[in-house]
């Protein structure tokens, strides 16, 4: 069975694979965007992150014709009212970099006292296969630093400290970092259901 992994970002596609890798091993036949020669962009028009991630799945389905697992997510900080939340990859303009987004969430905080401030990202992944919708959420909650630390990971990752660590998620280990990370948490809200459905599935085809 082939998967598509709903993003153009390479960072979060092989993130994702790495994480339904672990969890099915070799069941499915995972592809990213990047596998296909058509560009799909998408815009993102939800006002949440569910709708975003449904939005994505919905509209890379009606293009490949082939299920697809994609993800909505980004950091809320609290002292910000839980911005830059669903526009966190375009905090600083809608081509921004991921070093441009930073600098700009550094510059907001700066606004305030303190030398660290509370915040979390969220995820929603999103399974679409033209008539099935699965869906799971996650948070990872932490505190958000005004100095760049590490060079793992990607987006706000080198500013973000997760709860019960020194460390943030660009100096933590990718095989820590995906084992606590939002994406991960949302993973395991998604996977029951998930599970129980392939379950369903296979029991079906075997039948014919």
């Amino acid at each position: 069975m082939q998967i598509v992994i709903g993003t153009n970002n390479r960072n979060k596609a092989d993130e994702i694979i790495s994480i339904l890798k672990s969890k099915f091993s070799n069941l499915f036949d995972i592809l990213s965007l990047s596998d296909f020669q058509q560009k799909i962009e998408i815009e993102e028009t939800g006002e949440t992150f569910a709708e975003n991630a449904e939005l994505k799945s919905k509209q890379i389905f009606s293009v490949l014709k082939i299920p697809v697992i994609s993800d909505d997510s980004g950091l809320e900080v609290d002292i910000l009212n839980g911005a830059p939340g669903v526009i966190s990859a375009r905090y600083a303009g809608k081509n921004a970099s991921d070093q441009e987004n930073r600098k700009k969430l550094i510059q907001e905080l700066s606004n305030f006292s303190g030398d660290s401030f509370s915040a979390k990202f969220q995820c929603v992944i999103c399974y679409y296969d033209g008539s099935n919708l699965i869906k799971g959420t996650g948070f990872c909650s932490g505190r958000i630093i005004l100095t760049e630390r590490g060079t793992n990971g990607f987006g706000y990752d080198p500013l973000f400290i997760p709860d019960g660590y020194d460390q943030t998620f660009a100096e933590l280990p990718a095989e820590i970092k995906n084992k606590i990370s939002h994406r991960s948490n949302a993973f395991s809200d998604f996977l029951g259901n998930f599970q129980f459905f392939i379950n369903q599935k296979f029991e079906r085809e075997k039948k014919y």
